[in-house]
């Protein structure tokens, strides 16, 4: 009986340690998920926000960790939709097609360049804050991110015409809403780090 006891004592204290690991590990997954759903409850686009950030592979432990991840799904966007409208202005510059497509699709492409610049900037000042600089750094990324979302809806403008093909239209009109929407949602969570702060979690 006495040797029973003693293997159940020695049991206990070799799966007790595995056990609390497993439960802090547990806790440590289930933070950042906390994190995202209490940070895009109240985004512009908040299904959107939690489908994209929840996915994303890398740190999310802090707000501000959230914001620069929130800032490359939209820069990343950007980019496959900047690649996507040289790709059809290529294709469709010597097809001798209609002249508002052309000027559409030429105006589009440079500003969704400028939105992928703002965005890099944008990223690169949320990567680089500084307690002593914090408020200035910050709103030059407010800034950028809103310069980005303000090319999204302008390249929008230039394809709500008529005589534009309609499966381009529609392509087009889909992407950049979708980056618009993410751009959006990134903005709200720079903001939110405004309110924040986050100055704890910075480092001079």
């Amino acid at each position: 009986m006495q040797f029973l006891l003693s293997i159940s004592i020695l049991l206990f204290l070799f799966i007790s340690p595995i056990l609390i690991s497993y439960a802090a590990a547990a806790r440590n997954q289930d933070a950042p998920q906390g994190l995202v759903r209490s940070s895009c409850i109240h985004a512009s686009y908040p299904n959107l926000c939690l489908r994209t950030l929840s996915s994303y592979v890398g740190p999310a432990n802090t707000p501000k960790d959230l914001a620069q991840a929130a800032v490359k799904v939209s820069l990343s966007r950007a980019r496959r939709v900047s690649k996507f409208l040289t790709n059809q202005q290529g294709s469709r510059s010597g097809s001798g097609g209609k002249t508002r497509q052309r000027v559409a699709l030429s105006d589009c492409v440079e500003q969704i360049t400028d939105s992928v610049d703002e965005l890099s900037n944008t990223l690169d000042e949320l990567q680089h804050l500084r307690v002593e600089t914090f408020r200035f750094q910050l709103s030059n990324a407010e800034t950028w991110a809103s310069a980005a979302l303000t090319y999204d809806d302008t390249c929008l403008d230039g394809f709500d015409f008529d005589g534009i093909n309609g499966n381009l239209k529609a392509d087009v009109k889909r992407k950049i809403t979708n980056v618009a929407r993410v751009t959006s949602n990134a903005l709200y969570m720079i903001n939110r780090l405004d309110e924040s702060r986050g100055r704890p979690r910075l480092k001079p």
